[in-house]
């Protein structure tokens, strides 16, 4: 077999890159829980020695943390100073946290992953299946953090574009949240139309307590209430709006899931469909998105779907045109795209 030469050298260099992004996405991972990057952002250019006694960290630790950051161009280093800065924009992205592109908090999601490998190594072979709780909680932890900026658009945009859904909300609408995790959009969601009542359901148990005691935080317990329930049997009727926040790709069975939705809705109702902005090919997920999406999707949302017991999980990556279908599939006779945002799409399915 004849090889090119070029093209072997242009792959290893290709993957030397994934290789060294792989692993600094651990330093991220550091630098974000250890508020390395805030401390940067907030004492402006300083030295390693500087950094770490406004830290209380390791100062040869910090300096090779910083030095990582420089090579990979997460932070500046100055020559002539030997002095290490942010520069606004990546201050904008990685130290604050109220900040719509707070992105630094992904990276956890990412190091998460590796922490499982073996299981879901065993999941291909089918010795073993491997669902959601049996993550890492460090899973669990990095997509509550990431949510906290995902669904800032919510209020503002996702919800007015609906169809005479806020005027609901704003007197005294019945609300589910399925497949709610740690609950983020729903006490986001209580917090701003404190006349209606929220359900948010989920299998797990632990994403379940940590909703209630984020509900309590909140104090919006008196209107929002946590229950353990599967997405194709959660309890209730007549609702006004069900969400399924990032959710419906996971689920084993998920026209079942939308069947049951669908059910459960109002004649009027709506379902709030957010997913992953991918698009309805593998060539349209030639893209950095793409590579996320599948990477984690192959981690995390098959494997889960598989442990449920269906054939043909969606995936991350399902893509409107799937979504459009599963919900026809199921009942709804109106869909469209309602928002979107540069990781998500917002549906709007009704009966």
């Amino acid at each position: 077999m004849m090889l090119d030469e070029q093209k072997v050298e242009a792959f290893i260099e290709r993957f030397m890159g994934d290789l060294a992004a792989s692993a600094h996405a651990a330093t991220v991972t550091v630098g974000e829980k250890l508020g390395l990057y805030k401390a940067m952002a907030e004492g402006g250019p300083q030295t390693p020695a500087e950094l770490a006694a406004r830290t209380g960290c390791e100062p040869r630790l910090v300096e090779e943390w910083m030095n990582a950051q420089a090579a990979s161009d997460y932070c500046v280093h100055d020559p002539a100073t030997d002095r290490y800065y942010l520069t606004p924009e990546q201050a904008f992205c990685l130290a604050d946290d109220t900040s719509p592109a707070y992105v630094a908090p992904q990276m956890g999601i990412a190091c998460a992953l590796h922490k499982d490998e073996e299981h879901v190594r065993s999941a291909f072979t089918g010795k073993s299946t491997f669902g959601w709780h049996e993550h890492n909680h460090d899973l669990f932890d990095g997509l509550n953090r990431t949510s906290q900026v995902d669904y800032l658009p919510l209020i503002p945009e996702w919800i007015p574009a609906l169809e005479d859904v806020e005027a609901k909300l704003r007197s005294r609408a019945r609300v589910a949240d399925v497949g709610c995790g740690y609950g983020v959009p729903t006490i986001l969601l209580a917090e701003a139309y404190p006349g209606s009542v929220f359900a948010g359901f989920d299998y797990h148990s632990h994403s379940i307590d940590a909703a209630r005691k984020a509900a309590a935080e909140a104090g919006v317990s008196d209107r929002v209430t946590f229950e353990v329930a599967a997405g194709a049997d959660f309890p209730g009727e007549g609702y006004d709006l069900i969400c399924t926040f990032d959710a419906i790709h996971d689920m084993g069975d998920p026209v079942d899931v939308a069947r049951h939705i669908r059910e459960s809705l109002a004649p009027d109702g709506t379902w709030l469909i957010v997913e992953l902005n991918a698009g309805d090919s593998v060539e349209d997920n030639h893209n950095p998105l793409g590579r996320l999406l599948y990477s984690a999707s192959t981690f995390i949302c098959v494997p889960n779907a598989l442990s449920q017991g269906t054939g043909r999980p969606l995936g991350a990556a399902a893509g409107e045109k799937r979504l459009k279908a599963m919900a026809t599939d199921a009942g709804f006779t109106r869909f469209r795209r309602s928002a979107e945002a540069p990781f998500s799409i917002v549906l709007e399915a009704r009966p």
